[in-house]
């Protein structure tokens, strides 16, 4: 019997995550949206687990290049700063806000619009090399990985929850389509297909705030849509998050490697 490849893996459970498509041709709106208010980041960033690893991993006046950055948590949670912070993300108002902060900071920024790795050979490399809550977004995560640890001259550092981040709608897909959603991959996938690469990586559990929207409206309005019910239920999608709120916080893992 052929044992599939940790990668091969990593794709197939992926993939059943993917809305049926008798419930997709019904939105109003596509639900794989991303707004820009859920990547803001505070003035004071704590010092977590990752933000730790990827700080050890920064030589002095060193830079760091951002992977689906959003507004540069990962960037600009790097302690002392960076002399310089490079962002790639496929949103242009992520890339700016990327820019707006790095300006606040005093952190000179470049950035790269586009899907990574397809932007990769445009973009320079650093000596710490960061991507916080991208992954479970890659089907084909080892071009993903390499072009990861080709553009780092020191360290990697991948953040992830340990759950699949939709996860936290599964009861609410159960109740509202009566669809079961799976559970992998995980992180342990993850450090499976490295493996595979022969990227000897370590990895770090911890407990850590979970970014939520901002108000009861907010949340209402984003759940209806990623659950790709019409405007005419919103109230229905309120009324369920009031029973059935989004927790605060989760179990996250900091997956690093040293070049």
């Amino acid at each position: 019997m052929n044992m599939i490849s940790a990668a091969q893996k990593w794709q197939d459970d992926l993939s059943l995550w993917s809305i049926p498509e008798h419930i997709l041709n019904q939105a109003e709106t596509s639900p794989w949206i991303h707004p820009p208010v859920l990547f803001e980041i505070p003035k004071q960033i704590e010092m977590t687990v990752s933000h730790q690893r990827a700080s050890e991993g920064l030589p002095h006046n060193g830079t760091v290049l951002d992977v689906g950055c959003g507004g540069g948590i990962g960037a600009f949670g790097i302690v002392p700063k960076p002399s310089l912070a490079i962002g790639v993300d496929h949103q242009g108002e992520m890339l700016e806000m990327f820019a707006k902060n790095g300006a606040e900071r005093e952190i000179p920024t470049r950035t790269f619009e586009g899907f990574w790795p397809a932007v990769a050979v445009s973009v320079p490399a650093a000596d710490v090399v960061t991507a916080y809550h991208v992954v479970y977004n890659v089907a084909q995560i080892v071009p993903f990985l390499q072009e990861l640890n080709d553009h780092a001259s020191h360290r990697v550092v991948i953040e992830m929850p340990m759950e699949h981040p939709l996860s936290s709608l599964t009861k609410a897909w159960k109740v509202f389509w009566n669809l079961d959603r799976p559970i992998a991959p995980t992180p342990t996938d993850l450090m499976n297909v490295l493996q595979e690469m022969g990227i000897s990586a370590n990895i770090d559990y911890w407990n850590g705030r979970l970014r939520v929207d901002r108000n009861l409206e907010e949340s209402s309005e984003f759940t209806r849509i990623r659950l790709c019910l019409p405007a005419s239920r919103l109230e229905e999608v309120r009324s369920f998050l009031e029973k059935e709120p989004i927790p605060t916080h989760r179990e996250l893992a900091t997956i690093w490697w040293d070049k």
